[in-house]
């Protein structure tokens, strides 16, 4: 179901700038299995799927820390303040994740038929995409080129990308200058509070993923569309 919140302009749509787990891809198994292995290598007690998943969205870094700092690895001697402890296990983290970042991520029902219908621009010309994601680069560009979305943008930045990470608008700004198109042209598409906190900042339109990790967070923060599933996309972007 589309509920548009607030109407976008006829031919507002020119860049779209995607995120990545959430939106085009569930990657909520995969994170999670990758932070049990880490509290289980430094024998710490496992968090259930639904804790880990409510953090995603801000970066693996504070993904990890998050992980760490919940009552129960508190319980278990955990030192959310031990930054030593801190990156041996994000270190930890990281490198169980390269290796098992598709066991079983794979793209949301809709996504590649909504981008291919969205390709191009109502004049024929092809559509500026892109992607901007908190995970790291490297990940994120071997995810999407594993899975047959690479092809539909013109880049790919993570959460490394830049000094700063989402919500900041670095990224954002970056991609529309690149597009050459201002921010009234652009639509960020996400599903957490993250997302539309960084098209605020940055001047854009927001469209909502009620399907993604961070359902609730996103409905509080106020997209200007929200769709229930992401077919629905073509449809939303081009509703007056």
């Amino acid at each position: 179901m589309v509920r548009i919140l607030r109407p976008l302009p006829a031919h507002s749509a020119r860049l779209l700038v995607l995120d990545l787990d959430g939106t085009l891809v569930d990657s909520r198994q995969d994170l999670c299995n990758s932070v049990n292995a880490t509290l289980k290598s430094f024998g710490l007690p496992a968090l259930e799927d639904s804790t880990i998943a409510s953090y995603v969205g801000d970066g693996a870094a504070a993904l990890i820390r998050r992980a760490l700092s919940t009552p129960t690895e508190v319980a278990a001697g955990v030192d959310p303040n031990d930054e030593a402890f801190f990156q041996q296990a994000f270190e930890f983290f990281l490198t169980w994740y390269r290796a098992h970042k598709l066991d079983f991520t794979y793209v949301y029902p809709g996504v590649l038929d909504s981008l291919h219908a969205l390709r191009l621009l109502p004049d024929g010309t092809p559509r500026p995409m892109a992607v901007l994601t908190n995970k790291p680069v490297g990940p994120a560009r071997a995810i999407c080129q594993a899975l047959d979305l690479a092809p539909y943008f013109f880049s790919i930045y993570g959460g490394d990308s830049f000094p700063t990470k989402k919500p900041d608008p670095q990224g954002l700004l970056t991609l529309m200058r690149e597009a050459n198109v201002a921010p009234q042209q652009t639509v960020m598409i996400g599903d957490s509070h993250v997302d539309v906190q960084t098209a605020r900042n940055a001047g854009t339109w927001v469209l909502g993923c009620g399907f993604g990790l961070a359902p609730d967070s996103l409905a509080l923060a106020g997209p200007d569309i929200f769709v229930d599933h992401a077919s629905e996309w073509p449809q939303a972007l081009t509703a007056e």
